[in-house]
């Protein structure tokens, strides 16, 4: 079996609805715009293994990279074109040089964008609003002509004038285009003002809308859920949230908000989260955060004696409930220092083949504290030390 089998329940409470979205695909650019992020490189092998991963886990689009960037890069490209079974895209400019690149790496999307924004236009791509837009029909043109699935995106679209923006829109997809992309280059949306663009671009176009959110506020993983909920379709991600700046949206806050909060089934894997995103940690260098959502070693761990006594009570006592360790792979931790109750203790201190006793577990509780309150590590094994200082009693073991 492959996917765990959904959870039925709910939570109960003021924030209760789960209605607001009914389809979500999960488009993966990790191995593109994730690798962009300052001093990572991944290798040949490293973008095989990272598309491998996400391909089993059931995503649904992974941008394997920019073709006409270098030889190596198209290697990489149309191997994972060649390997994985769920759909590979490949970026490029509105050149044609770049276009020819991407459908020659055997790629079944292809990603076309140009700028939109008057910033944009005039001092990176150095072209006139009226070039811009006949470039990009060109360029929709020239993949949907080779037979190629088309995504289009407007660079920096939230920057971008709204008239301009809808033009652009209803060229392109007159054009053909099968998807629209609205980036938020620079990380400048709100979730409501981002909710109100998507509407808009939605009832200008028949092509499907896909969002790409950055997180230069920390508000990438909102926007694109505010995204879902206004008619887009898809959402670019990147494991870990790598990527230019402050990176993008997160594979998996996204896809387990979608999964937990909204009760959407998206098709994919959840169980290898933890391990993809430790494979990404490895690959890209950049470590993940310990308070770092679903994927941090805090994540699923509790020290605060009240939060741990509830836990050992009822997991849902102090975590979302409708999403568990074991639902992404990880596993719950009850962590011992200065924060700690006596319920964290008793618990350890059975699971290691003690019977203390109610004095005992508060002898050991204040060493537990004295020493977390200096900064020391509790480990297991330091916890099973100062049972063994006040000579806490084992279980008998019966043959």
């Amino acid at each position: 079996m492959r996917r765990l089998r959904r959870r039925i329940e709910f939570f109960q409470g003021t924030l209760d609805s789960t209605s607001e979205i009914s389809e979500a695909r999960i488009f993966d650019t990790t191995l593109r715009d994730g690798e962009q992020s300052p001093r990572t490189s991944f290798s040949y092998e490293d973008k095989r293994e990272i598309a491998s991963i996400l391909d089993d886990m059931g995503t649904h689009v992974i941008e394997a990279g920019f073709p006409v960037n270098s030889e190596a890069e198209f290697e990489a490209v149309r191997d994972i074109a060649d390997a994985t079974s769920t759909t590979v895209c490949g970026l490029a400019r509105v050149v044609d040089k770049d276009i020819d690149a991407a459908l020659d790496s055997g790629v079944e999307m292809v990603h076309v964008f140009a700028s939109t924004s008057d910033v944009q236009l005039q001092d990176s791509m150095h072209a006139t609003r009226q070039e811009a837009l006949d470039r990009s029909v060109a360029a929709v043109e020239r993949v949907t002509d080779a037979g190629a699935t088309c995504m289009f995106s407007p660079m920096d679209v939230t920057r971008t004038e709204e008239s301009f923006m809808i033009d652009v829109v209803e060229a392109v997809s007159e054009a053909g285009t099968d998807w629209i992309n609205l980036p938020d280059t620079c990380g400048v949306a709100t979730p409501r003002r981002f909710y109100d663009m998507v509407e808009t671009v939605c009832s200008h176009t028949n092509a499907r809308v896909d969002v790409h959110t950055h997180d230069d506020f920390g508000l990438a993983s909102a926007n694109a859920l505010s995204g879902y909920e206004a008619g887009a379709a898809q959402a670019q991600v990147s494991v870990n949230g790598i990527g230019e700046r402050a990176g993008n949206a997160a594979y998996e806050e996204v896809v387990m908000a979608l999964e937990s909060l909204y009760n959407v089934d998206t098709g994919i894997d959840t169980r290898r989260i933890t391990e993809l995103a430790q494979v990404v940690e490895a690959k890209s260098d950049m470590p993940i955060p310990a308070n770092k959502p679903v994927v941090g070693s805090n994540a699923f761990s509790h020290e605060s004696g009240i939060h741990a006594a509830g836990v050992i009570e009822n997991s849902d006592t102090f975590e979302p409930g409708v999403m568990t360790p074991e639902m992404v792979g990880a596993t719950r931790q009850l962590v011992l220092g200065k924060h700690t109750g006596t319920h964290s203790v008793r618990e350890r201190l059975e699971d290691a083949g003690f019977e203390p006793t109610e004095a005992e577990v508060r002898e050991v509780t204040r060493m537990v504290k004295d020493r977390g309150a200096e900064n020391e590590e509790i480990t297991f094994e330091r916890l099973k030390q100062f049972a063994k200082e006040i000579d806490v009693r084992r279980e008998e073991v019966r043959i």
